[in-house]
C-alpha cells in the first residue's frame, strides 16, 4: 500500500498539470504555471538524487522527439507555441513524466 501511495504522490503533478491544459488557454501561462508545479514537486515530494538531470534530459529529448514526430505527419497540435509545431507547455509536462517514471521506479525496487 505504501508503494501505491508513493507513486500516486509522484503522479499527482502530472494529474495536476494534465487537467489544467484545456482550463488555462494560454500557452506562455500554462509554461509557467508548470514550471511553478515542477518547481514544488520538486521540492516539496522529496527531491531525489538526478531528478534534475532527468527533467532536462526529458526535456531536450522530448522536444526533439515530438519534433521528429510532428516532422513526419504522425502528430499534430493546433497549439503550436513552440518553433510553430507544439504547445510550448508540452515539453515541461513529458519532462516532469520522466522525474516520476524514475521516481516510481525507485519505489518499485527497479531502479538498478
Amino acid at each position: 500500500m505504501q508503494k501505491v501511495l508513493s507513486i500516486s504522490l509522484y503522479s499527482a503533478p502530472i494529474i495536476l498539470m494534465i487537467g489544467l491544459i484545456p482550463l488555462i488557454r494560454d500557452d506562455y501561462v500554462l509554461t509557467a504555471v508548470y514550471i511553478v508545479i515542477i518547481a514544488v514537486s520538486l521540492k516539496l515530494i522529496t527531491a531525489k538524487r538526478n531528478d534534475l538531470v532527468v527533467l532536462i534530459f526529458g526535456f531536450f529529448a522530448m522536444i526533439v522527439s515530438e519534433y521528429i514526430f510532428i516532422s513526419t505527419g504522425a502528430e499534430t497540435f493546433v497549439r503550436n507555441s513552440l518553433f510553430g509545431l507544439m504547445p510550448l507547455w508540452l515539453p515541461f509536462l513529458w519532462s516532469y513524466g520522466f522525474v516520476a517514471i524514475k521516481r516510481a521506479m525507485a519505489v518499485l525496487g527497479t531502479d538498478r
